[in-house]
């Protein structure tokens, strides 16, 4: 792998940070190959291989429809999110597909409160490589804890 090749894994990272902290739904979407896989799984499940997710969608079409259930039929107390990404951590390659880890911690902030920590654990990706640059054919977030806040609206 090359230097380019790191900096565009890390560049990735940061976008798909800045789309889900700035609410960029369409940008959060195009940074998925159209066959993906994202779930949102508790650490135990993961390293138990238990198949229970909190959230789990298998292609770019169930992303768009979480877009829409935010956009428009979830109500919810309104919050920001920011994403704290650690350097991601390349695991390996094999026919074209990078696989790689980064820790990372979300902060949410209430427009009436503090900010708290909302949800600390790693991703664990599965990246192709495309025309359109590097998408995630698979993308686990897996959180730490085993207790979740009462409503998981926005993606990790």
């Amino acid at each position: 792998m090359s230097a380019q090749d790191l900096f565009d894994l890390s560049q990735l990272h940061a976008a798909y940070a800045a789309a889900v902290d700035n609410s960029d739904w369409d940008a959060w979407v195009a940074l998925f190959a159209e066959d993906c896989v994202y779930k949102i799984i508790p650490r135990e499940n993961f390293e138990r291989g238990l198949p229970l997710a909190t959230l789990a969608f298998d292609s770019q079409a169930m992303l768009k429809d979480r877009v829409y259930a935010i956009r428009e039929t979830l109500f919810h107390d309104p919050y920001y999110q920011r994403h704290v990404v650690g350097l991601p951590r390349l695991l390996g390659e094999a026919g074209g597909v990078l696989r790689c880890e980064a820790n990372y911690a979300v902060f949410r902030t209430k427009l009436s409160g503090l900010s708290s920590v909302f949800n600390v654990g790693r991703y664990v990706d599965r990246i192709v490589r495309t025309p359109e640059g590097l998408k995630f054919a698979e993308r686990l977030c897996i959180y730490d804890s085993e207790m979740i806040p009462n409503s998981l609206i926005y993606p990790v």
